[in-house]
């Protein structure tokens, strides 16, 4: 049974689906198709049915990292129990994330760098800072120490 991870930022159209995309190239790089599954979601209902951001895309495609036909949606209470792990980018997010979720009785919520050296360093917005790239190197950071985690390297 693969680890099933759900990224969370706000908008569900930068940070967060970037992570999922991130990961699953990690994944793919790594030959561990069936391990992991992600996913991601937002905690804002203002970009629900919208694509990856196109300055976002464009930073990812510099990368060579595979884009899929993602579309934004909004974190439900019900995901839960679906996922194993819910990763957050901000404290905003964080913040929302326990509106929506309520208790965490399993300690799945996380967020995406308390995998990485920098434990307490969180991930910027790229839709205000307009650092698209910062964001890429942030996530790529923490997606790979994410997958280490996960996978015990």
């Amino acid at each position: 049974m693969p680890i099933k991870v759900l990224f969370i930022c706000h908008g569900n159209i930068c940070r967060s689906v970037s992570a999922q995309y991130i990961l699953d190239y990690i994944i793919k790089e790594n030959n561990k198709e069936g391990y992991i599954c992600c996913d991601s979601a937002a905690t804002s209902t203002e970009e629900i049915g919208n694509s990856i951001y196109p300055p976002m895309r464009k930073a990812l495609e510099n990368h060579g990292i595979p884009i899929g036909s993602h579309r934004a949606r909004q974190l439900k209470k019900a995901d839960y129990d679906k996922y194993d792990l819910i990763i957050g980018m901000d404290r905003e997010n964080m913040y929302y994330i326990d509106r929506i979720l309520g208790e965490d009785p399993e300690g799945k919520v996380h967020t995406l760098m308390e995998y990485t050296d920098t434990p307490t360093a969180l991930i910027d917005d790229p839709w205000y800072t307009r650092n698209f790239e910062r964001a890429y190197d942030e996530i790529r950071r923490g997606c790979q120490a994410l997958f280490e985690s996960i996978i015990g390297h």
